[in-house]
């Protein structure tokens, strides 16, 4: 009922504060239960009055029909804003569990991929001490798979022969790949999901790329590895998200006291006549923490650990075919607000294909 997703967020979170005894948190996106706790950094204080008045205050998003009825279901508790206050004011790592002291565990319908940056950050920081569990695998709109191994810190999939029909294109094939069925992988390899699962969807290309990680019993266990979509690649070298994640994450180790909050892409050919007549590049934005500038050698080091991790991305920057990596810094909370312009809760893209967002992202750079 709520157009706006950071005011549905802020609602849900009031009203999970009200209730000290929560056994499960659950959430569709890792990203979501994310926001979410940042908002709680960033309002603590308003939602502590919020709980200890029995009052919703009129918020941006929040329309105010909807408001009296949410309104209608509060009653003041002055006890449990005290704890909130309490709780925040100690700091941020380990609050959950502090807030909500008989949770068992931390329910995430998407923690890979582009999802596993705020997987792992909520892990290390405001879950702390929690089991994350990441119950089922979806994709084209249908239920394909079930996690059996909810204590293993990846989540892998069994693949069920019966909720859809799944086929599967051998990734790095030689030659025009045909599709194999479930009896025909092989463990260790990736392949592209096919499904058919909807009425008059059929041999969906959904996109994602599947590594076998074995067997249980005679079913595949899978492990989703990248989007198609979220590939760089401005003269055809194919950099994929997971690939360029690891060459980031290298990178940030030669930045001493940075953490990575979020990063996105773009190839330049997005930016049109603005980019002006330089050679095709990537262009990064990022949230750093722990630094609030970096130099131009500091910027260099990322495209240097590409050309070191791709061989045919540093023929091409030799060759001048690519132009060098332009990276930007951006102000706290910009991801947070491309999320809000994504509209349904989708997960993150790491490559951005509409100008729109772009221009969105481009008007929070600082540096």
């Amino acid at each position: 009922a709520l157009p706006s997703r950071a005011a549905a967020l802020r609602v849900q979170l009031l009203f999970a504060l009200r209730q000290r005894v929560l056994h499960v948190l659950e959430a569709g996106l890792a990203a979501e239960l994310h926001d979410a706790l940042v908002a709680l950094r960033a309002e603590w204080p308003e939602l502590a009055r919020e709980l200890a008045l029995g009052r919703l205050n009129p918020h941006p998003g929040l329309p105010e029909e909807l408001r009296n009825q949410l309104q209608a279901l509060l009653t003041p508790d002055a006890a449990r804003a005290a704890e909130l206050r309490a709780e925040c004011t100690r700091g941020f790592e380990g609050i959950v569990l502090r807030l909500w002291p008989q949770l068992e565990v931390v329910v995430v319908g998407m923690a890979h991929g582009a999802e596993r940056l705020y997987y792992d950050a909520l892990r290390q920081a405001d879950c702390q001490g929690l089991p994350f569990y990441c119950p089922f695998y979806r994709a084209a709109g249908a239920l394909l798979g079930v996690n059996l191994w909810p204590e293993e810190p990846v989540p892998r999939f069994l693949l069920c022969p019966d909720w859809a029909f799944c086929e599967f294109l051998p990734c790095l094939a030689d030659e025009e790949p045909r599709t194999v069925l479930l009896d025909e992988l092989w463990e260790g390899r990736e392949y592209g999901l096919v499904v058919t699962a909807q009425p008059g969807e059929y041999r969906c290309r959904t996109g994602e790329v599947l590594r076998v990680a074995g067997f249980h019993k005679q079913c595949p266990m899978v492990e989703p590895v990248c989007r198609e979509s979220q590939t760089l690649s401005v003269r055809g070298e194919n950099i994929r998200e997971e690939q360029f994640c690891q060459s980031l994450c290298r990178t940030l180790g030669m930045w001493p006291g940075a953490h990575l909050i979020d990063y996105v892409c773009a190839e330049s050919n997005l930016l049109g006549d603005s980019s002006g007549p330089c050679a095709p590049h990537y262009e990064v934005f990022m949230e750093l923490q722990g630094l609030r500038d970096l130099s131009e050698g500091q910027r260099y080091k990322l495209d240097q650990c590409l050309q070191e991790d791709f061989p045919i991305y540093k023929s091409f920057r030799f060759k001048g075919s690519i132009g060098p990596l332009r990276l930007h810094l951006v102000r706290p909370g910009a991801f947070t607000q491309l999320r809000e312009a994504l509209g349904s809760p989708l997960p993150m893209p790491r490559v951005l294909h509409e100008e729109r967002l772009l221009r969105l992202i481009q008007g929070s750079v600082i540096s």
